[in-house]
């Protein structure tokens, strides 16, 4: 809430204090010793004296539907928690469910073709039909097709918004944005009354492809927004698509540059499922229901809880021979117990009985 602390004061005052309750109360002389802004410091000040400040934002929240996760908590998306600096609150409207964690980003120019129209809404659609939940950032054009498809198929999407979830940008986009919370989540890291000025935008990107497996721009200018979502991509380490254009058309000139630059050129929504190893995933998510067959698969999901790991790492905690761990994971990863994230990096798709916690 204030104006000034991102995800990398965030941690240094977490890291200098080791308990963010002291930090709100510390010396604002000291505040400003490790960085804080003059206008970062009257802000945290007006927000101590306010009476009852906490009680309120609490009281907002709620009756603006507004809920949130911090880095911390289990229910934090896994994927966005591996990016560098993840922002420590997201703030929701609607549900971030465990299936989400598979999940496609797809991003492009606000000036779209009619190539370009048709191109996303057929990714989209068979994206959604395919049990992956479409990402994107509630943009005209490109954005609002992506999402518009995915809920038409019956499937899930998340908007990213560059604004508190209590303004809704642009303004027109109110009822998709309503749709969207009965089949997904509207997100934002900006606290509640942020308006949707332009330099939140870029960020907020991060947190798209960060949500995000993969990255697909549909259509781009070679100034577009879209091309920092894919930068963001490349840096968190995920794939970047990108649909090859007309050579002479300005919405084709970042994608083809993309292209040029390492991208790979989309020209088959069935590409992306076969890049990702994703083939199966609406037979994987039916399949999370399956339960643990031993208890080495019970120890495995128990070590994953709210993590993901190296098989290396699963291993030792384990004591276990990697091959014979690796056994292990290739049969519960068939039973869409578990998921490889790529290099050897495993996540659980299987929330453990609260039941069997701790035990």
């Amino acid at each position: 809430m204030v104006r000034g602390v991102g995800a990398v004061r965030f941690r240094t005052l977490l890291n200098h204090f080791g308990d963010l309750e002291i930090a709100w109360n510390a010396p604002l002389e000291t505040l400003k010793e490790i960085g804080l802004s003059p206008k970062s410091l009257q802000h945290l000040q007006r927000l101590r004296e306010e009476p009852d400040f906490f009680k309120r934002l609490s009281d907002y929240l709620n009756r603006h539907q507004i809920r949130f996760v911090l880095w911390g908590d289990p229910e934090y998306p896994p994927l966005l928690k591996q990016i560098d600096q993840p922002p420590p609150v997201l703030y929701f409207k609607g549900d971030i469910l465990p299936q989400d964690e598979i999940a496609v980003a797809i991003v492009g120019t606000r000036k779209v073709t009619a190539y370009g129209r048709q191109v996303a809404e057929e990714i989209a659609t068979f994206l959604a039909r395919n049990g992956i939940c479409v990402v994107s950032g509630l943009a005209r054009g490109i954005d609002a097709i992506a999402h518009e498809s995915a809920l038409k198929a019956g499937g899930r999407t998340f908007a990213v918004l560059g604004c508190g979830l209590d303004r809704i940008y642009p303004p027109e986009h109110g009822k998709l944005a309503e749709r969207i919370t009965q089949q997904g989540a509207l997100i934002s890291d900006y606290a509640p009354g942020t308006p949707p000025d332009a330099i939140n935008f870029p960020p907020r990107n991060r947190i798209i492809s960060g949500l995000s497996l993969a990255t697909v721009v549909v259509e781009a200018g070679e100034e577009s927004g879209a091309l920092i979502t894919a930068t963001f991509a490349v840096e968190q380490g995920r794939e970047v698509f990108a649909v090859p254009g007309n050579i002479n058309a300005p919405q084709s000139k970042g994608t083809n540059r993309l292209i040029q630059q390492g991208a790979i050129p989309l020209l088959s929504p069935e590409d992306i499922l076969e890049d990702l190893h994703l083939a199966n995933v609406s037979a994987k998510q039916t399949a999370k229901q399956i339960l643990p067959a031993d208890p080495m698969e019970e120890r495995i999901l128990k070590i994953l809880e709210g993590q993901s790991l190296h098989i290396d790492e699963i291993s030792a905690n384990m004591d276990l021979p990697v091959e014979q761990v690796s056994a292990i994971l290739t049969f519960m990863e068939l039973k869409g117990l578990i998921r490889n994230l790529g290099g050897m990096t495993y996540a659980s798709l299987y929330e453990v009985p609260s039941s069997k916690r701790g035990k």
